[in-house]
């Protein structure tokens, strides 16, 4: 199910899959912060440069970080528009909750009366 922000489902399941890993959340934070090479977001966990690389390349799929060249170096960055988009659609489903709580709420006032 999409709810108006503009993802298919497709495409919410990669951004959820890529932010159900601590590693891949914590590679977003440092990246929406300021940009990072693959070696430094490397140097800050207990894993191979590879181990980061492929955990860069799931987010590079959901589109929550880009990856460009810059000499040897891979550059990284958060996109901010895209956990906007995330935020959005938990805010949607939140809309849908409590709505649905709302209307239990007024089914239980009719019984009490």
């Amino acid at each position: 199910m999409v709810v108006d922000v503009e993802l298919s489902d497709a495409a919410v399941d990669r951004l959820f899959r890529a932010l159900a890993d601590a590693t891949r959340r914590d590679i977003v934070r440092r990246t929406l912060a300021g940009e990072a090479s693959v070696s430094e977001l490397a140097t800050a966990y207990d894993m191979s440069w590879a181990a980061v690389q492929k955990h860069v390349a799931v987010l590079e799929g959901a589109e929550l970080v880009t990856k460009e060249a810059r000499g040897r170096e891979r550059i990284v960055r958060g996109i901010p528009q895209q956990i906007q988009r995330a935020q959005a659609l938990l805010d949607s489903y939140e809309q849908i909750w409590r709505g649905r709580v709302q209307r239990l709420d007024a089914l239980f006032a009719e019984e009490d009366n």
